[in-house]
């Protein structure tokens, strides 16, 4: 039987100030949901993930979470984030184990996840978080009740962890007598079942207000030490020839001639895919993806950039920015640079901010103003971790 993580990221996040949910602001260069999501796509544990989102924004968090393979479902969450709960569980499908996590906790790590499934597994209920480190009071009206034994206090965080008939039990429980709960667990416990306290991480934080952000990038920069930024470039030119659908960045641009290649010939997304593998040390497009290779014969290129895209994931390397200039007498491009600026960035997993596409002609000159060919360049930026940049090293470089 499987595991099944519910990701909630519904909630409006007003606390934050911000003109969007927190879950979906930027971190590092990238949205915040991302950071939880790549914890639990890189967990073993974890077979499937649904992921629960503002009614409003299912299209655009669909693409947004299309980088991660494990995403079996986006679903509309509830007004109160029970009720989220609730709607991703009916998404779950037969599970033996069900993870609830937080999407505005970006820095929980895949082996934390682990850790909580494994006890749920083992005892029915898990929940992580961390022994109480400062003095606990009760107080109403601006006055202390009475003080707690801080030997029994733990702040607990998500992930938290179930066996399947245990949540839903509780869930149901919860929805007949209307009582609402500030955690999963609290239902759980409602219906009279343990919950193991697993402890975890004090990076494991949840981004609720603005200083939270700016703790959250402190974490991710503490992490990153040892790391290093990197730029790559990348350069190629194509012949037009009749005949042929002329592509650039995904996009069909009506011209009465197209680019010769092995695939489709997209001379964009090419540059984009030879700009990030160079920045990263693995190699070019026609080491991993050579034209006497039949399976890439018109192949769309984009496809080529989401496996150099999964290709930087495994080596630990995150997309700073991309800066791409098309070199076309003919046609005119304008019209089309940003449905190719939101491919790219759909299929790297970042925001179309990250992207940049421009185009100019060379005033007649060269192959490119006589409309012989077309030429592209660019240029990125990514970030590989201490962790990357080691087996970078370790394993000389790419093959």
């Amino acid at each position: 039987m499987a595991t099944v993580a519910i990701i909630l990221a519904a909630g409006a996040g007003k606390r934050m100030g911000a003109d969007r949910p927190k879950q979906f602001l930027d971190l590092g260069g990238r949205s915040l949901i991302l950071y939880a999501l790549d914890a639990f796509e890189a967990c073993s544990a974890v077979d499937r993930i649904v992921l629960v989102t503002p009614p409003d924004m299912i299209d655009e968090v669909r693409t947004l979470a299309s980088v991660c393979e494990k995403v079996q479902d986006v679903v509309a969450g509830g007004a109160e984030r029970q009720d989220s709960v609730a709607e991703g569980i009916k998404a779950v499908g037969d599970a033996e184990i069900i993870a609830v996590h937080d999407g505005a906790r970006p820095m929980v790590r895949a082996e934390e996840i682990a850790d909580v499934i494994e006890a749920a597994r083992a005892n029915g209920a898990a929940v992580i978080g961390q022994p109480a480190s400062d003095t606990i009071k009760r107080g109403r009206d601006g006055q202390v009740i009475e003080t707690l034994d801080r030997s029994e206090v733990w702040a607990v965080q998500t992930p938290q962890a179930f066996k399947a008939d245990v949540i839903r039990e509780a869930h149901e429980a919860a929805a007949r007598d209307g009582f609402y709960g500030t955690d999963d667990t609290a239902l759980v416990e409602r219906i009279g079942k343990p919950v193991t306290l697993v402890e975890g991480s004090r990076d494991n934080i949840k981004v609720t207000h603005p200083g939270d952000l700016e703790r959250a990038e402190d974490i991710l920069n503490r992490r990153m030490e040892g790391g290093v930024q990197r730029i790559g470039m990348g350069y190629d030119v194509h012949q037009l020839a009749e005949g042929r659908k002329l592509i650039l960045g995904g996009v069909e641009v009506p011209f009465e001639r197209g680019l010769d290649g092995h695939s489709d010939a997209d001379v964009l997304s090419h540059v984009v895919i030879d700009a990030l593998l160079g920045a990263a040390s693995l190699g070019d497009i026609g080491r991993l993806f050579p034209d006497t290779d039949a399976a890439y014969k018109d192949i769309s290129s984009l496809v080529l950039l989401e496996r150099t895209a999964e290709a930087l994931r495994e080596a630990n390397v995150t997309v700073g920015n991309v800066d791409a200039t098309v070199m076309a007498q003919r046609p005119k491009l304008a019209p089309h640079i940003g449905q190719m600026e939101a491919n790219i960035a759909e299929v790297l997993g970042i925001d179309v901010s990250q992207v940049s596409v421009k185009a100019t002609t060379t005033e007649k000159l060269g192959f490119v103003g006589e409309e012989k060919g077309m030429a592209a360049q660019a240029i990125a930026l990514v970030r590989q971790s201490a962790k990357g940049k080691m087996e970078n090293e370790n394993r000389g470089g790419a093959e």
